[in-house]
């Protein structure tokens, strides 16, 4: 299944939220499931993003409605990246020689 990175930043509301409800975090996990994506590992970093995410999803369309949906919420920016594993990567590029 493709998967994707999503860098994410609290807004001042997403952090409020967090602050006062930690659990919320792990509740949009099992939301994003629900819309057809899965977190296969989670992050807290420091720097220029508060979260990074690895997520499994089937495709673009269903990583991209997730992204909108989470940040239309109005407590998190998102970045979403496709990510292609790095054995893909060179079988493509031998298959193209």
């Amino acid at each position: 299944m493709p998967k994707y990175i999503m860098l994410s930043n609290l807004t001042d509301e997403g952090r409020k939220t967090v602050k006062m409800r930690p659990e919320r975090i792990k509740e949009v996990n099992d939301e994003i499931e629900k819309m057809g994506a899965k977190v296969i590992e989670q992050y807290a970093v420091l720097g220029e993003y508060d979260f990074i995410n690895i997520l499994e999803a089937p495709d673009n369309e269903t990583i991209s409605r997730i992204s909108i949906e989470l940040g239309s919420r109005g407590t998190i920016q998102l970045i979403t990246l496709a990510a292609i594993p790095i054995d893909e990567l060179e079988d493509s590029l031998l298959d193209e020689t």
